[in-house]
């Protein structure tokens, strides 16, 4: 437990009565962290006390944490599968939980093998609801006057699919968006979308962005923020504007609605937006047809206050492309959520992307953080957990899974009163290996960072990038595409710069890597390949067409798939190798 010298001090005034309630419900939750710890895991062992899975270990009806933790054993998704399975193919018998499995939520689709199927029950809805209705009131203490406009956010849905026992199999977003949570919501004037629920859920990936991209453009000044689920969702939708920008404007001039738009209940609500509007299909024209296109966001909607996204663990690489179309604003990251679990929200949204830190909510789940260290075992509980250091999140859910590692890699930065606070730091999985060797995701991404250091003087970034361990050559090596964003065409960076660009990269991996290419000659020299723009979204879309979901999808930092390698070596338009061997001492130990 933290001492009192490390809490922050209380949540400010808030902006309504409302408002007051819900940052009272943050202030109570967060006073007694152990006590609503303890009555979670006593709630959900006492529910499912006659499940399957619980009597397999002998629980016996215990529900104090000493004997949970001697007797349920920490899983991983593997471990459940074959009874996920029989769940999906029909089994109702009580296996993980008491109440009905209402469905199945997926992972995104974007890591390597099958998308996961997360069971859940319908009030899990009702704990979802119960997070996103804190996270305007928090965010109100910051910004004010977001009653006074609209929020344009790029939300999207994917067609469910059914199990071979016909339980819904679906992204989590596309389940609450669906639900009467989202649809039936009661208005709120802190809560108003530009987006109307037609275009959100309608399930064409292009006719919900047009519509929603048109209204956008159509209430620009009442736009008060923009937003999308991930940083890359707002980006595509960047990308969309300056692909379709004439036919949004011709369809704003004239008040009519592009024919690829097909949906019947989208073109039934867009007749009620669409209206002649000469003047705003001049502006768009004007903007769009410009070359420069930064500061865009601000150009097109220059009331907003902010952007609404997450830009954490593999989306930090895109802040500096937000802030050259957002000029600079401010980067909210609102909540820490995932298919398994919704798990808490940021206190202080409006802090730099690389301050965020997430409030875990003791009333969510029970959780328990193993320390992420050689040879730990110790399992430490929610209020336990120490400032400074790393842990891996596992969590037992109302809806049955016990003791089940997400996979997330968390640091403790700090406590709202004895609620910890913890920044992402990355998902658990090693993304690329040749031998001993093994570079994780935040590696890379420090990587990218520290090599774009020498893109900086050409006016060039990194916009996009993923990788993959090529051992076809002895020795194998580190293969990175790269997708630019070259500001002036002009003063593009050199091949010998790109050249450096990948040493650089190589001094900045660990030290058993420059270890094999130094002392060992087991790995070659690191490769980079720089890609055509647009190709990370032709990936995207060939993912959308195998199933993932354009709410949910992540460009895979490590790629294996042969397609996905055939699609990028095809827009291959140079390569370049380390010039020289990184530094490497037997003393240097990092």
């Amino acid at each position: 437990m933290a001492v009192d010298s490390t809490l922050p001090s209380p949540l400010g005034a808030p902006a309504s009565g409302k408002d007051a309630k819900a940052l009272q419900f943050i202030e109570e939750m967060t006073k007694k962290v152990d006590s609503v710890q303890q009555r979670v895991l006593r709630e959900i062992l006492s529910r499912n006390a006659e499940t399957e899975y619980l009597k397999r270990f002998s629980l016996n009806g215990a529900t104090d944490r000493e004997a949970f933790k001697s007797r349920i054993p920490v899983v991983t998704y593997e471990d459940l599968q074959p009874d996920i399975q029989r769940i999906a193919n029909g089994d109702k018998s009580p296996i993980f939980s008491v109440h009905p499995i209402s469905e199945f939520l997926t992972s995104s689709g974007t890591s390597a093998g099958e998308r996961k199927l997360m069971p859940t029950i319908h009030e899990e809805l009702d704990r979802r609801q119960l997070l996103y209705s804190l996270l305007m009131p928090v965010m109100n203490r910051y910004v004010p006057g977001l009653d006074k406009g609209k929020g344009l956010y790029f939300l999207f849905v994917k067609a469910s699919t059914k199990t071979p026992g016909g339980l819904l199999a679906r992204p989590v977003l596309t389940s609450y968006y669906n639900s009467d949570h989202f649809k039936t919501r009661p208005y709120d004037p802190f809560n108003v979308y530009t987006s109307p629920n037609e275009a959100i859920l309608c399930i064409d990936s292009f006719q919900s962005m047009y519509a929603q991209m048109l209204c956008g453009l159509i209430m620009r000044d009442e736009v008060l923020r923009v937003g999308a689920v991930f940083a890359s969702g707002l980006l595509r939708a960047i990308h969309f504007l300056q692909t379709n920008w004439k036919e949004l404007a011709h369809d704003i001039a004239n008040g009519t609605l592009n024919p690829k738009v097909t949906d019947a209940s989208v073109r039934e609500c867009m007749k009620k937006i669409l209206k002649p509007n000469l003047e705003l299909a001049e502006f768009i024209t004007r903007e769009c047809s410009k070359e420069d296109w930064e500061r865009i966001i601000v150009r097109i909607w220059p009331n907003t206050k902010y952007l609404d996204v997450i830009v954490t663990g593999a989306m930090a690489q895109y802040v500096p492309t937000l802030e050259y179309y957002s000029g600079g604003l401010p980067m909210a990251c609102t909540m820490y959520a995932s298919s398994e679990c919704y798990f808490g929200l940021n206190l202080n949204p409006m802090c730099k992307p690389s301050e965020v830190a997430y409030t875990i909510m003791p009333n969510m789940a029970y959780f328990e953080f193993l320390p992420h260290e050689p040879s730990a075992s110790r399992y430490v509980d929610l209020a336990d957990v120490e400032i400074g250091k790393e842990y891996e999140l596992i969590v037992t859910t109302y809806a049955g899974l016990c003791r089940y590692r997400v996979g997330d890699i968390l640091r403790v930065t700090g406590f709202h009163n004895s609620a910890p606070q913890f920044s992402f730091v990355r998902r658990k999985n090693v993304l690329l290996s040749i031998e001993s060797d093994k570079t994780d995701e935040s590696e890379l991404q420090n990587a990218i960072e520290s090599a774009s250091i020498l893109l900086k003087e050409f006016n060039t970034s990194v916009v996009e990038y993923t990788s993959y361990a090529d051992t076809k050559q002895i020795p194998g090596h580190y293969v990175i595409y790269w997708e630019l964003l070259v500001k002036d065409s002009a003063n593009a960076p050199t091949d010998d710069v790109l050249n450096q660009c990948c040493l650089q990269m190589e001094e900045s991996l660990n030290s058993v890597y420059r270890q094999s290419r130094v002392a060992d000659n087991s790995i070659g020299p690191l490769e980079i390949r720089v890609v055509q723009t647009g190709t990370f979204e032709e990936l995207m879309d060939y993912a959308i067409s195998r199933g993932a979901s354009i709410n949910q999808y992540k460009v895979p930092r490590c790629v294996s798939f042969t397609p996905i390698m055939e699609l990028l070596d095809s827009r291959v338009v140079s390569k370049h190798f380390s010039p020289g061997l990184p530094h490497w001492t037997p003393e240097r130990r990092r």
